[in-house]
Protein backbone atom coordinates (compact mmCIF):
# COMPACT_ATOMS: atom_id res chain seq x y z
CA UNK A 1 0.00 0.00 0.00
CA UNK A 2 1.20 3.48 -1.45
CA UNK A 3 2.32 5.91 1.92
CA UNK A 4 -0.56 8.56 0.20
CA UNK A 5 -3.31 5.72 0.34
CA UNK A 6 -2.43 5.07 4.26
CA UNK A 7 -2.20 8.61 5.12
CA UNK A 8 -5.51 8.95 3.47
CA UNK A 9 -7.11 5.94 5.24
CA UNK A 10 -5.80 7.28 8.64
CA UNK A 11 -7.62 10.44 8.54
CA UNK A 12 -10.95 8.78 7.16
CA UNK A 13 -10.75 6.00 10.30
CA UNK A 14 -10.17 8.82 12.95
CA UNK A 15 -12.75 11.04 11.65
CA UNK A 16 -15.00 8.36 10.41
CA UNK A 17 -14.84 7.08 14.02
CA UNK A 18 -15.02 10.78 15.76
CA UNK A 19 -18.32 11.41 14.08
CA UNK A 20 -19.85 8.20 14.69
CA UNK A 21 -18.96 8.68 18.45
CA UNK A 22 -20.33 12.10 18.21
CA UNK A 23 -16.89 13.62 19.10
CA UNK A 24 -17.26 15.85 16.25
CA UNK A 25 -20.97 17.17 16.30
CA UNK A 26 -22.68 18.19 13.27
CA UNK A 27 -21.70 21.25 11.99
CA UNK A 28 -18.02 21.14 13.37
CA UNK A 29 -15.40 23.07 11.11
CA UNK A 30 -12.94 20.95 9.62
CA UNK A 31 -10.48 23.14 8.57
CA UNK A 32 -7.65 21.72 6.43
CA UNK A 33 -4.72 23.04 8.14
CA UNK A 34 -5.48 21.97 11.32
CA UNK A 35 -6.37 18.21 9.67
CA UNK A 36 -2.66 18.24 7.94
CA UNK A 37 -1.19 19.17 10.71
CA UNK A 38 -3.08 16.49 12.94
CA UNK A 39 -2.53 13.69 10.62
CA UNK A 40 0.57 14.32 8.75
CA UNK A 41 -0.76 15.38 5.44
CA UNK A 42 -0.60 17.95 2.65
CA UNK A 43 -3.75 19.95 1.66
CA UNK A 44 -4.26 17.86 -1.28
CA UNK A 45 -4.46 14.52 0.70
CA UNK A 46 -6.40 16.01 3.02
CA UNK A 47 -8.86 17.34 0.46
CA UNK A 48 -9.12 13.59 -0.82
CA UNK A 49 -9.98 12.01 2.85
CA UNK A 50 -12.93 14.64 3.56
CA UNK A 51 -14.00 13.97 -0.63
CA UNK A 52 -14.02 10.35 0.21
CA UNK A 53 -16.29 10.84 3.74
CA UNK A 54 -18.55 13.18 2.01
CA UNK A 55 -19.45 10.34 -0.11
CA UNK A 56 -20.40 8.66 2.95
CA UNK A 57 -22.39 11.38 3.86
CA UNK A 58 -20.46 12.29 6.92
CA UNK A 59 -18.70 15.89 5.74
CA UNK A 60 -20.18 18.25 3.98
CA UNK A 61 -16.88 19.87 1.72
CA UNK A 62 -18.63 22.84 -0.36
CA UNK A 63 -15.69 24.28 -2.84
CA UNK A 64 -13.60 27.03 -1.67
CA UNK A 65 -15.69 26.94 1.75
CA UNK A 66 -14.00 25.10 5.09
CA UNK A 67 -15.35 21.86 5.31
CA UNK A 68 -18.01 20.56 7.98
CA UNK A 69 -19.26 17.32 9.58
CA UNK A 70 -22.86 16.99 7.79
CA UNK A 71 -26.21 18.24 9.15
CA UNK A 72 -28.93 16.15 7.56
CA UNK A 73 -32.27 18.22 7.65
CA UNK A 74 -34.84 16.34 9.74
CA UNK A 75 -36.51 15.74 6.26
CA UNK A 76 -33.12 14.16 5.12
CA UNK A 77 -33.09 11.75 8.16
CA UNK A 78 -36.35 10.31 7.53
CA UNK A 79 -35.40 9.48 4.48
CA UNK A 80 -31.98 7.78 5.51
CA UNK A 81 -33.96 5.76 8.51
CA UNK A 82 -36.64 4.68 5.51
CA UNK A 83 -33.61 3.48 3.32
CA UNK A 84 -32.24 1.53 6.65
CA UNK A 85 -34.89 -0.33 7.24
CA UNK A 86 -35.10 -1.50 3.77
CA UNK A 87 -31.52 -2.74 3.74
CA UNK A 88 -31.92 -3.95 7.36
CA UNK A 89 -34.64 -6.92 6.00
CA UNK A 90 -32.71 -7.95 3.68
CA UNK A 91 -29.18 -8.55 5.66
CA UNK A 92 -31.69 -10.41 8.10
CA UNK A 93 -33.16 -12.55 5.13
CA UNK A 94 -29.71 -13.31 4.32
CA UNK A 95 -28.09 -13.97 7.53
CA UNK A 96 -31.67 -16.19 8.75
CA UNK A 97 -30.38 -18.30 5.06
CA UNK A 98 -26.94 -18.36 5.88
CA UNK A 99 -27.03 -18.99 9.68
CA UNK A 100 -24.66 -20.94 11.68
CA UNK A 101 -23.97 -21.61 15.21
CA UNK A 102 -20.72 -19.64 15.17
CA UNK A 103 -22.98 -16.35 13.95
CA UNK A 104 -25.15 -16.90 17.84
CA UNK A 105 -21.84 -16.99 19.07
CA UNK A 106 -20.48 -13.90 17.48
CA UNK A 107 -23.21 -11.94 17.89
CA UNK A 108 -23.80 -12.53 21.66
CA UNK A 109 -20.24 -11.76 22.12
CA UNK A 110 -20.39 -8.38 20.15
CA UNK A 111 -23.33 -7.80 23.26
CA UNK A 112 -21.55 -8.66 25.86
CA UNK A 113 -19.07 -6.05 24.78
CA UNK A 114 -21.98 -3.25 24.22
CA UNK A 115 -23.03 -4.56 28.48
CA UNK A 116 -19.80 -4.11 29.22
CA UNK A 117 -19.56 -0.50 28.20
CA UNK A 118 -22.92 0.20 29.39
CA UNK A 119 -21.48 -0.87 32.77
CA UNK A 120 -18.52 1.08 32.87
CA UNK A 121 -20.28 4.49 31.63
CA UNK A 122 -18.40 4.25 28.20
CA UNK A 123 -21.08 6.47 26.67
CA UNK A 124 -18.68 6.56 23.47
CA UNK A 125 -17.85 3.29 23.03
CA UNK A 126 -21.50 1.87 23.49
CA UNK A 127 -22.61 4.06 21.02
CA UNK A 128 -20.02 2.91 18.40
CA UNK A 129 -21.09 -0.85 19.48
CA UNK A 130 -24.51 0.10 19.15
CA UNK A 131 -23.58 0.63 15.65
CA UNK A 132 -21.18 -2.35 14.50
CA UNK A 133 -23.55 -4.76 16.03
CA UNK A 134 -25.56 -3.92 12.79
CA UNK A 135 -22.46 -3.64 10.46
CA UNK A 136 -21.30 -7.34 11.87
CA UNK A 137 -24.71 -8.51 10.47
CA UNK A 138 -24.20 -6.96 7.29
CA UNK A 139 -20.68 -9.01 6.86
CA UNK A 140 -23.12 -12.42 7.52
CA UNK A 141 -25.20 -11.45 4.94
CA UNK A 142 -22.31 -12.45 2.48
CA UNK A 143 -23.57 -9.64 0.24
CA UNK A 144 -20.25 -7.78 0.00
CA UNK A 145 -22.38 -4.63 -1.81
CA UNK A 146 -25.24 -4.96 0.70
CA UNK A 147 -22.62 -4.80 3.47
CA UNK A 148 -21.23 -1.55 2.08
CA UNK A 149 -24.52 0.34 1.68
CA UNK A 150 -25.47 -0.51 5.42
CA UNK A 151 -22.27 0.01 6.87
CA UNK A 152 -22.85 3.97 5.23
CA UNK A 153 -25.93 4.00 6.29
CA UNK A 154 -25.80 3.04 9.87
CA UNK A 155 -23.09 5.86 10.06
CA UNK A 156 -25.56 8.59 8.69
CA UNK A 157 -27.66 7.13 11.83
CA UNK A 158 -25.05 8.17 14.07
CA UNK A 159 -24.56 11.82 12.71
CA UNK A 160 -28.53 11.91 12.59
CA UNK A 161 -28.77 10.88 16.66
CA UNK A 162 -26.04 13.19 17.56
CA UNK A 163 -28.03 15.86 15.79
CA UNK A 164 -31.36 15.17 17.01
CA UNK A 165 -31.53 12.09 19.34
CA UNK A 166 -32.30 11.70 23.07
CA UNK A 167 -29.31 11.39 25.68
CA UNK A 168 -27.67 8.02 25.32
CA UNK A 169 -29.71 4.87 26.06
CA UNK A 170 -27.48 1.86 25.99
CA UNK A 171 -30.10 -0.53 27.78
CA UNK A 172 -32.64 0.20 25.20
CA UNK A 173 -29.71 -1.23 22.46
CA UNK A 174 -28.37 -3.73 24.13
CA UNK A 175 -31.96 -5.47 24.72
CA UNK A 176 -33.19 -4.68 21.59
CA UNK A 177 -29.76 -6.02 19.88
CA UNK A 178 -30.13 -9.56 22.46
CA UNK A 179 -33.91 -9.99 20.96
CA UNK A 180 -32.48 -9.58 17.61
CA UNK A 181 -30.10 -12.51 18.21
CA UNK A 182 -32.69 -14.75 19.83
CA UNK A 183 -34.78 -14.32 16.44
CA UNK A 184 -31.64 -14.89 14.21
CA UNK A 185 -31.32 -17.96 16.51
CA UNK A 186 -35.00 -19.01 15.97
CA UNK A 187 -34.07 -18.80 11.99
CA UNK A 188 -37.80 -17.81 10.97
CA UNK A 189 -36.95 -14.60 8.64
CA UNK A 190 -40.44 -13.49 8.75
CA UNK A 191 -40.20 -13.19 13.09
CA UNK A 192 -36.56 -11.72 12.94
CA UNK A 193 -37.56 -9.32 10.37
CA UNK A 194 -40.71 -8.20 12.50
CA UNK A 195 -38.36 -8.04 15.74
CA UNK A 196 -35.76 -5.60 13.60
CA UNK A 197 -38.38 -3.49 11.92
CA UNK A 198 -39.27 -2.94 15.94
CA UNK A 199 -35.66 -2.07 17.00
CA UNK A 200 -35.15 0.30 14.04
CA UNK A 201 -38.62 1.78 14.94
CA UNK A 202 -37.44 2.46 18.48
CA UNK A 203 -33.78 4.01 17.00
CA UNK A 204 -36.37 6.57 14.85
CA UNK A 205 -37.93 7.27 17.48
CA UNK A 206 -34.90 8.36 19.71
CA UNK A 207 -33.64 9.93 16.62
CA UNK A 208 -35.64 12.35 15.03
CA UNK A 209 -36.15 14.99 17.83
CA UNK A 210 -35.91 18.28 16.74
CA UNK A 211 -33.14 19.79 19.22
CA UNK A 212 -29.94 20.13 18.05
CA UNK A 213 -27.60 20.95 20.29
CA UNK A 214 -24.49 23.73 21.00
CA UNK A 215 -21.17 22.37 22.17
CA UNK A 216 -17.53 23.31 23.31
CA UNK A 217 -14.83 21.74 22.61
CA UNK A 218 -10.84 21.39 22.08
CA UNK A 219 -10.85 20.42 17.98
CA UNK A 220 -7.36 19.57 18.17
CA UNK A 221 -7.53 17.33 21.29
CA UNK A 222 -10.55 15.51 20.08
CA UNK A 223 -8.11 14.96 16.31
CA UNK A 224 -5.10 13.91 18.20
CA UNK A 225 -6.44 11.16 20.81
CA UNK A 226 -8.87 9.75 17.33
CA UNK A 227 -5.74 9.79 14.72
CA UNK A 228 -3.17 8.48 17.62
CA UNK A 229 -6.22 5.19 17.44
CA UNK A 230 -6.57 5.28 14.12
CA UNK A 231 -2.60 5.06 13.29
CA UNK A 232 -2.46 2.16 15.40
CA UNK A 233 -5.22 0.45 13.67
CA UNK A 234 -7.79 0.38 17.07
CA UNK A 235 -10.25 2.22 18.37
CA UNK A 236 -10.24 4.98 20.43
CA UNK A 237 -11.55 4.86 23.81
CA UNK A 238 -12.53 8.21 24.23
CA UNK A 239 -15.47 8.05 26.67
CA UNK A 240 -15.89 11.57 28.10
CA UNK A 241 -15.21 15.12 26.57
CA UNK A 242 -16.29 18.48 28.71
CA UNK A 243 -19.34 20.29 28.40
CA UNK A 244 -20.96 17.62 25.69
CA UNK A 245 -23.82 14.78 26.13
CA UNK A 246 -23.42 11.71 24.31
CA UNK A 247 -26.84 11.19 22.33
CA UNK A 248 -29.10 8.08 21.68
CA UNK A 249 -27.60 4.77 21.08
CA UNK A 250 -28.89 2.92 17.45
Amino acid sequence: MSKKSTRVDVACRALRQAIIEQALPPGTKLPEDELGARFGMSRTLVRAALAHLQSEGLVDAPARRTATTAKPTLEEAKEVFEVRRTLEREVVRLVVERWRPEFGAELEGHVREEEAARKAGEARVSIRLAGEFHTRLGEMSGNGLLRRYLGEVVSRCSLILALYGRPHSADCAVNEHREIVAALRGRNADAAIAVMDRHLGSVEDRALLDQGRGSQFDLGAVLSRYAEAADAGKPSKVTRLPRRKARAAK
